[in-house]
């Protein structure tokens, strides 16, 4: 059987013992999107920044821990303040690892990756309406929400759009670096 050399890297191999002749069986495992693992982050418990970031740890080189203590206070529109989405805030993140700059005479640099911050917000607004927290919530109130994060009930994700905003934006960027693996800095 030939496989196509993109597909290479996913495909496992099954070895099975028939008495005295193995045979070598070929299977396909389906990896998940990067929206899918910060999905199931989140339904984990952890807030939407931390569900994003966990999910690109892989690409950011910080262990799965570390991640979500860094990510840790940019959730619920930071520290529940429902401001920039945390997600948003977490693709930020990602991107400043991947193609940040480091040196303060790099103008080019520091303008294209505001491009593409740019390019992705608009991107996500374009879907999402919004890039605010409160305004993905439908709150009309304004400022700080109280400080005490609300129970993970059934309720309380079948009430909030959150898992699903969560996933779009670790799409759009999973979906952004492949179509742009050339400007990486890795």
């Amino acid at each position: 059987m030939q496989t196509a050399s993109w597909l290479a890297p996913y495909m496992l191999f099954e070895v099975n013992d028939m008495s005295e002749t193995q045979e070598i069986k070929e299977t396909t495992e389906v990896i998940p999107s990067r929206g899918d693992i910060a999905r199931q982050n989140f339904y984990d418990g952890y807030n939407c920044a931390q569900s994003l970031f966990m999910a690109f740890s892989d690409l950011t080189g910080y262990t799965r821990e570390e991640a979500a203590r860094l990510s840790a206070p940019f959730g619920a529109g930071m520290g529940r303040m429902r401001e920039v989405c945390g997600a948003m805030s977490s693709v930020l993140m990602v991107l400043g690892i991947l193609r940040g700059y480091a040196d303060t005479g790099e103008d080019g640099k520091k303008a294209a990756l505001y491009a593409e911050v740019q390019e992705l917000f608009a991107a996500f607004s374009a879907k999402r309406g919004t890039f605010l927290c409160r305004e993905l919530l439908r709150k009309t109130e304004s400022g700080p929400d109280v400080p005490t994060p609300d129970a993970r009930t059934a309720e309380y994700y079948a009430s909030r759009p959150c898992a699903e905003i969560i996933a779009d934006a670790a799409n759009l960027l999973e979906s952004y670096l492949q179509e742009t693996r050339e400007k990486d800095n890795f």
